[in-house]
């Protein structure tokens, strides 16, 4: 570290500055706390996902244009009973429509005229079985989630005063009447009460478990405080700042990237606690000065710590050129919420360090050997226990620096054995199956699938813009074999518009279904080109399918974007630090092996263990950006300790030293981190479940193979030429007045 930087250190960590310091982060929080909303109060979880160009929205806006009437978000109605439905429950829904064209709800905008309709003119739209009816009511195109969300509520309260509570609360395979409330407008308000339940959950199950384990780890009452402190301040200070970026337009923020935010913060901000902790503990055993102790610590950490956040802001910042909604709204409060614990880490967490001194290990309190002299030999022994611990870190280094070759064979069989099931996972769009089977427009939306055309779900809607042309379009669509019947057509505000409803044969959200969008696109564009119409910019496919398929179009981009960006990166940032082109090269491929493992270990857990089919098409970015950044995170502190080593010891000692030095806080900091993923597995949330559950598997795995014996292991069959070139032109350059 440079002198004025020295000078700096001194004076924030003095016996003065480190109350400053404490003091403005405390004014820093409680400030903007007061004046800016907390990001929670401005989620917004109804945000489009996919770009202004993609053919589903496109057509989404034709509709509105052309097609009016058809225009709302549908809350859709299932009525079931399972002896079959009677004249007393359709003369409710008919009372219900009545009470609904007097009273409209909120955010409710027009309702099908069934209000006058006789209950034998509703039995024909009723399933076969006449079991089930479904009933709609659209509500305004532009009604927020919580608009949504109060409305289906009164709604709620307005069948339940009518008849009972039991319709809503009872299960469905009781005998009587149920209601379920599903549609695009039902899924969106669940979806939002869950996101809005898992917060609180995830919280606190996270500080439990960071409490836990930080006991287990450490077994001082005192440290285990102090990092959850510097946490609590990073995370008081990023939501006022988020809720205002929120609050003013520059950003959209939902309640998923909330929750994971949580866990990156208490899992990456826990370690980089720990990493400037093990740091002040190793130099209290050699000064006896606090203050200068501490300085010391941040001048061997401090790099290793500011690299590391710098390179998971920077990554996370790449999630910004995606065209996927959801990845470019986690890029802002990830980034943030990192650059913010960055900063604590260096700033916060010394001034406390520095305030509480040596105290803040208790009971294993580190001294000098001066100091041991004046203590009585009780507590000599005590300290000697406690300076023993980590034998096994010191025989693990030896172990990978004397049988490298052993160590590379044995992790490149397991990561590369995992990873090759990486492969054969299979994915889904489909949003529905990520919520629990009691989720009410789950419950409904599988009523309506059971009792109904899986096709009559969400059909396919194809607008075209005719130009006044005669186009057989009808019989071209209904002659595709995956269509079960086309109806249609329907005239638009504009003669030369048409609007034709495709109800497939199949569930329209399996990825069967997506994969038919394009034929449906080509036989469109084939039909209007024989009929003489230019197909380009005449025709749309809208409905849930094609939303589907614009999805894994956009994601695709994103990944083959976002996953070079990210490696560029923390390619050029490792490059910087290290000034290594070898290292650059084998840390990289280390971590994206370690990724690959772990989507093909967590692809088994999945599949074989909990027997989903399919996981979210959206996991394999989201894992990448985390493990791989995260991932560099303990390779940056490990390699910094083996260079740092390198200085003064011969190779392979200073490789064996450097895993010993490391093993233990790096340890500690990938089974919090790890436990802090796996919280996520808890969570009745399908999509947060598979992320959890593939990110805490990759964290264990850079924890327990990649960084103590893949790492060290390749750097020692390197040897010199793993600090090619910066190290070595050092060394050519020291070496040459001695040749001369």
């Amino acid at each position: 570290m440079s002198k004025p930087l020295n000078s700096l250190l001194e004076a924030v960590f003095s016996r003065k500055g480190r109350w400053a310091t404490f003091a403005v982060w405390v004014l820093l929080a409680a400030g903007l706390s007061a004046v800016f909303p907390n990001v929670n109060q401005v989620t917004d979880n109804g945000a489009a996902n996919l770009p202004m160009d993609a053919m589903s929205v496109q057509a989404d806006k034709v509709n509105a244009e052309q097609f009016p009437d058809n225009t709302g978000i549908p809350a859709l109605l299932v009525w079931y009973r399972g002896g079959g439905l009677t004249e007393q429950d359709y003369r409710s829904i008919t009372d219900l429509y009545q009470h609904l064209e007097k009273n409209p709800l909120s955010a409710q905008r027009f309702i099908p005229p069934l209000a006058k309709l006789p209950p034998e003119a509703l039995k024909a739209s009723a399933s076969q079985d006449g079991t089930s009816i479904v009933t709609p009511v659209f509500m305004k195109p532009d009604a927020s989630t919580d608009a949504l969300s109060a409305s289906l509520k009164e709604l709620e309260d307005d069948i339940s005063t009518r008849q009972s509570k039991a319709l809503f609360d009872s299960k469905v395979t009781d005998p009587g009447l149920h209601v379920r409330i599903t549609g695009p407008a039902g899924i969106a308000t669940d979806a939002a009460a869950l996101f809005g339940k898992a917060d609180v959950t995830l919280l606190i199950s996270t500080v439990l478990l960071v409490l836990l384990l930080l006991i287990l780890l450490y077994r001082s009452p005192i440290l285990v405080v102090v990092p959850l402190i510097g946490v609590g301040f990073a995370y008081g200070v990023t939501g006022p700042i988020l809720g205002l970026l929120a609050k003013e337009g520059v950003i959209t923020v939902d309640s998923q990237a909330i929750s994971i935010m949580t866990v990156l913060l208490f899992g990456a901000g826990t370690d980089y606690c720990l990493f400037l902790v093990s740091k002040f503990r190793e130099t209290l055993l050699v000064e006896s000065d606090k203050f200068k102790a501490l300085q010391l610590a941040i001048r061997q950490s401090g790099g290793a710590i500011g690299v590391s956040a710098i390179t998971v802001v920077l990554s996370l910042s790449a999630l910004l050129l995606a065209q996927y909604g959801s990845f470019r709204r986690f890029a802002v409060p990830f980034s943030l919420v990192i650059l913010i614990m960055g900063i604590a880490a260096v700033t916060l967490l010394p001034a406390l360090l520095a305030i509480l001194g040596r105290i803040s290990f208790f009971p294993f309190i580190p001294r000098t050997e001066e100091m041991l002299l004046s203590l009585e030999q009780k507590k000599q022994r005590k300290l000697r226990r406690y300076k023993a611990h980590g034998r096994f870190s010191k025989r693990l280094g030896e172990l990978v620096a004397s049988k490298p070759w052993t160590v590379i064979l044995l992790s490149v069989v397991v990561l590369g054995g995992l990873a090759g099931f990486s492969p054969s996972v299979q994915y889904t769009q489909n949003l529905i199956e990520s919520f629990p089977k009691d989720m009410p427009s789950r419950e409904g939306f599988d009523l309506m699938a059971e009792h109904f055309s899986s096709g009559e779900l969400a059909p396919v809607q194809v607008i075209v813009n005719t130009e006044g042309k005669s186009v057989p379009l009808k019989e071209a669509l209904s002659k595709l074999p995956f269509v079960e019947q086309t109806a249609g057509p329907e005239s638009g505000q504009s003669e030369n518009y048409e609007s034709y409803s495709v109800t497939l044969n199949q569930n329209p959200y399996d990825s069967k279904s997506v994969e038919t969008i394009p034929a449906i696109q080509n036989q469109v564009s084939r039909t209007l080109a024989d009929a003489g119409i230019q197909p380009d910019g005449h025709f749309w496919i809208g409905g849930e399918t094609s939303k589907l398929y614009d999805t894994e179009k956009a994601t695709g981009h994103d990944m083959k974007v976002i996953i070079p960006v990210v490696i560029l990166i923390i390619a050029v940032l490792l490059l910087l630090y290290l000034r290594s082109v070898i290292a650059m090269i084998y840390l990289i491929l280390s971590v994206v092996l370690s990724f690959l493992s772990a989507l093909g270990a967590g692809w088994l857990l999945i599949r074989y263990g909990l027997h989903m089919p399919a996981i979210s098409g959206l996991i394999p970015l989201y894992a990448f950006v985390f493990l791989v950044a995260l991932g560099e995170d303990y390779n940056i502190f490990m390699v910094s300790s083996i260079w740092k080593n390198r200085r003064t010891q011969p190779h392979r000692e200073a490789i064996a030293n450097g895993v010993s030095e490391t093993s233990s806080v790096i340890t500690s900091a990938g089974l919090i981190l790890a436990g802090t993923f796996a919280v996520l597995a808890t969570l009745p949330i399908q999509v947060l479940l598979q992320f959890g559950i593939v990110t805490a598997i990759g964290v264990l795995l850079d924890t327990f193979v990649v960084r103590p014996l893949l790492v060290p292991a390749i750097t020692t069959v390197l040897g010199r030429y793993a600090f090619w070139p910066g190290a070595l032109w050092k060394e050519n350059k020291k070496a040459k007045p001695m040749n001369e």
